[in-house]
């Protein structure tokens, strides 16, 4: 893979690269992502010259993951601003003077990104960084407004990796002090480990990996911190229908990380994993934390939040600060994205004309969580409390 001195992409050495950019010039991006739809059968890069492919691959999903999706946005801008002939052109009839319409022009760009996908907050987050950057003072001809759009986008790309590796490092730690400070947790199913030093089993649902993310990955990152610790007992993996980004995607990447166990379920499974295998932890990710800690995940990772309940199973949330929304009361103010139904004809063989309910994501209320990781620690309920305080969080470590 080709690198570039003014932003981090994954390391050469893994097979999991959800997207390749490059900049080595500083002026000529160039940015291709790997086509989820067609993992793990083959890996095929789709380039992304302008924001209309950009906005394409998000929609059509064959790139998914709420972080990934707002690192594809930032960069598609990029090069659309960079190398697209069309906004060169009407960057060229703009004079040099009229900043004004330099914006204007950024602004409808950003705004179409924007329509591509509706639950994930990042993209708006994303999007929104990107604008504040654009407004900002001292910027006095067209291109300091448009390399400080690219700087800042490449910056992004680089925070998203080392947020991830600080998720998966606080999610390990937490969850290993769960049984560490509890010693009246008890396995599921009698081992020779004692609680000081048990190997952890996770179960996880969708897609949290370096396909989700620029690289590393959130929910599953925490299972590659442990697995790096030597604390990885197995990993159940949930195919998550009706697109099985469990079964495409995540044991596609357990795979080719070799983590120890790794095993896929239906994702009816997962009462009955949990009654007669045993589980110790639940980690998910997020597209939207809304401030009382209700959150927006995958369809089905409510019904896992009940079945973890159930089982005395903890249930964590791995989530960049990105995804925290604390403009949202709670999880009734979330905008759910339903997707057309002939993605569960097709893919359950079921009649053609059998009418369809398929929304791709539903919120876990708060009651039923843990705690909810991210780069900058994990955000705890008060005791007693069924919610948690996410705004007080992001007031207290916005400038960490």
């Amino acid at each position: 893979m080709e690198s570039t001195s003014t932003s981090t992409t994954p390391s050469p050495s893994s097979n999991l690269q959800s997207l390749i950019y490059s900049n080595k010039t500083g002026s000529n991006p160039t940015l291709s992502v790997l086509d989820q739809l067609l993992v793990p059968h083959e890996k095929v890069y789709v380039s992304i010259p302008d924001v209309e492919a950009a906005w394409s691959v998000i929609r059509s999903m064959q790139i998914r993951g709420a972080p990934l999706i707002a690192i594809v946005a930032c960069l598609g801008l990029a090069v659309d601003l960079a190398t697209n002939p069309s906004t060169l052109q009407i960057l060229a009839d703009i004079s040099e003077d009229d900043l004004a319409s330099v914006r204007q022009l950024i602004q409808i760009k950003i705004q179409y990104l924007q329509t591509s996908r509706p639950t994930a907050v990042n993209l708006f987050n994303a999007m929104t960084e990107l604008q504040q950057v654009m407004d900002q003072e001292g910027q006095e001809t067209k291109q300091q407004i448009i390399q400080s759009i690219i700087a800042h986008a490449e910056f992004m790309l680089q925070r998203d990796v080392s947020d991830n590796k600080a998720i998966g490092s606080h999610g390990a730690k937490a969850i290993l002090d769960h049984y560490t400070s509890n010693d009246q947790v008890k396995r599921n199913k009698d081992n020779n480990n004692n609680n000081n030093n048990r190997n952890i089993r996770l179960v996880t649902i969708c897609n949290t990996g370096s396909l989700a993310t620029a690289h590393y990955g959130t929910a599953l990152g925490v299972a590659r911190a442990l697995h790096s610790m030597g604390r990885l007992e197995s990993i159940h993996c949930l195919e998550t229908r009706p697109y099985n980004q469990g079964s495409r995607l995540t044991a596609f990447e357990i795979l080719e990380e070799q983590m120890p166990n790794g095993t896929l379920i239906c994702d009816s499974a997962a009462a009955a994993l949990m009654r007669v295998k045993g589980v110790d932890a639940v980690v998910v990710g997020a597209d939207r934390v809304c401030s009382n800690g209700d959150t927006a995940n995958k369809i089905g990772t409510y019904m896992l939040a009940l079945v973890a309940k159930e089982h005395n199973v903890p249930f964590y949330v791995a989530a960049p600060f990105t995804t925290l929304d604390t403009s949202l009361e709670n999880g009734d103010c979330i905008e759910i994205e339903e997707r057309p139904g002939e993605e569960i004809i097709d893919t359950s063989k079921a009649p053609k004309n059998m009418k369809t309910w398929n929304p791709a994501f539903d919120v876990t209320p708060a009651k039923y969580i843990t705690g909810i990781i991210t780069e900058k620690g994990m955000i705890v309920k008060m005791d007693g409390e069924d919610t948690f305080d996410v705004a007080k969080f992001v007031q207290s470590t916005r400038d960490i």
